[in-house]
């Protein structure tokens, strides 16, 4: 028996007992199969879960019973089995948006037999909307294929990432879209919304993130798994739990998992929501919410997945030399504003003029510099700056005409200056033309491949408030730069 028919049994079988005692134990063996298969299986293939599924259907039967002018609320709680009329109240509430004693035809929600026709039809169709948008992943194309070499196995994966990298983040900000629709989020919606996010999307990205760690753990003896993918995904598991969230909005996500009819106050919404970042997830925001973590952590993984074959690629004509992330003292850089499509090298050589004469206040790492960064604003705000100079020590006098940024060893979690001394150091080797040609849909080779290398790493980049990035002159101001500085998270 194939899973179609195993799954078409089970809920059969289901249809068949809804006034009726049963449990898991006999529904699994109705499709064959242990309960714990049965259940994964069952829940990645409908979207609910089998206690789900036999819930919402018991309650929408329920309300069209109550609808019949002799029901008694008594008699239908126990016809579905709930053992208490005051169980079933409340349980007729949270599905329904109204008790038990208020229902109408029109109040009364639908929650239709599942049947499987190659897709899966009837349920909540806005469930099956969202987990049909996301590009959550197929491992079925990957059983039963044990002779497959691991290295063509994970190229499966890490082409199933760069695909949801394409996909995603649309989705998301549509989430993000449909949660702050007021209209949307009425009472009478909450228990469908809830089987939306909670029981949909986020349950939904658990399993995939279950699966996908699986395969993983499998491949990981052969060598050919990226390290970084397991700290990355034992990140989004932990926001799927609602943990690991800023300050600012945890008690808001801590709520809504507590009592899901707390998104009916636009406030909590927002928190949640956040704010549409668009497809390169850099758009400012005015509240970075829950689903803009989950945006980030999602493509977390898939970098994770891709970046390091595509990083290899990107290094077409050039080579990078080292790699490494420094942790510096606290800095102050000095220099002057600078233009970088002006080969000003008069400019260059008067500011290096006077810094070299200040030898007394040099910080150790003292190569020319040409520093650009964007006052702790996102990169839709057009607000660069760039500088030439160098970094001196936090005490060092701004010489007249020159100006400062301040670098500190901690982050104090506003906006802008001073930034953090942390940073990826790259160094890079081949030809220079290639380092600095730029893409146009990305950006300038040593930045790509500077930032993608951290990307692949799990490392963190602190876009948008302390974001800066740096050319390093390794040779002097008079020769091109051939290294790299990029911030990055302590």
């Amino acid at each position: 028996m194939n899973w179609v028919q195993s799954l078409s049994k089970s809920i059969g079988y289901i249809e068949a007992n809804l006034a009726k005692e049963m449990s898991i134990d006999d529904i699994a063996r109705q499709a064959c199969s242990s309960n714990q298969h049965f259940q994964l299986i069952f829940h990645v293939v409908m979207g609910v879960t089998a206690g789900e599924y036999i819930r919402y259907r018991r309650l929408s039967l329920a309300a069209q019973d109550l609808l019949k002018p002799e029901a008694r609320i008594i008699d239908v709680a126990m016809q579905y089995q709930y053992d208490t009329q005051e169980s079933f109240s409340k349980a007729f509430s949270r599905f329904h948006g109204v008790p038990p004693s208020k229902v109408t035809q029109q109040t009364a929600k639908l929650f239709h037999p599942l049947t499987i026709n190659v897709t899966v039809q009837g349920g909540f169709d806005m469930t099956r909307k969202w987990t049909e948008e996301f590009y959550l992943a197929n491992w079925q194309e990957l059983d039963g294929q044990a002779d497959i070499p691991a290295q063509d196995k994970y190229s499966r994966l890490t082409n199933w990432a760069r695909k949801a990298r394409g996909t995603n983040p649309s989705v998301f900000d549509a989430l993000t879209q449909w949660i702050l629709d007021d209209s949307q989020w009425t009472k009478d919606k909450i228990a469908e919304n809830e089987q939306i996010l909670i029981h949909g999307v986020l349950a939904r990205f658990k399993e995939q993130n279950a699966q996908l760690r699986a395969r993983l753990q499998e491949l990981e003896p052969s060598g050919v798994v990226n390290p970084p993918v397991f700290k990355a995904l034992d990140r989004f598991d932990a926001l799927l739990m609602g943990n690991q969230i800023a300050e600012d909005i945890n008690e808001t996500v801590t709520k809504m998992f507590t009592s899901f009819s707390a998104m009916q106050e636009r406030r909590v919404r927002e928190l949640v929501a956040g704010g549409i970042t668009g497809k390169a997830g850099v758009d400012a925001v005015d509240i970075f919410g829950y689903v803009n973590y989950l945006k980030d952590a999602d493509a977390s993984v898939q970098w994770a997945l891709f970046m390091p074959d595509l990083v290899k690629h990107q290094q077409n004509g050039f080579q990078i030399s080292s790699f490494e992330y420094k942790t510096n003292p606290a800095m102050r850089f000095i220099g002057q504003a600078y233009d970088p499509f002006k080969n000003d090298m008069q400019a260059r050589k008067a500011i290096a003029h006077t810094l070299d004469a200040m030898g007394s206040y040099a910080s150790g790492f003292d190569y020319d510099i040409l520093l650009t960064h964007l006052y702790g604003k996102c990169v839709d705000s057009n607000n660069w700056h760039s500088i030439w100079g160098r970094f001196m020590q936090a005490d060092t006098p701004v010489p007249e005409g020159f100006i400062c940024l301040e670098f500190g060893t901690d982050d104090d979690e506003k906006q802008g200056l001073p930034y953090i001394s942390r940073f990826a150091f790259a160094t890079y080797s081949g030809d220079v033309n290639a380092m600095h040609k730029k893409d146009e849909n990305d950006g300038v080779g040593m930045y790509v491949v500077t930032r993608n290398i951290i990307l692949s790493q799990g490392v963190g980049i602190p876009y948008p408030n302390k974001y800066w990035t740096a050319e390093v002159f390794l040779d002097g101001y008079e020769k091109p730069s051939t290294g790299y500085l990029f911030s990055v998270v302590p």
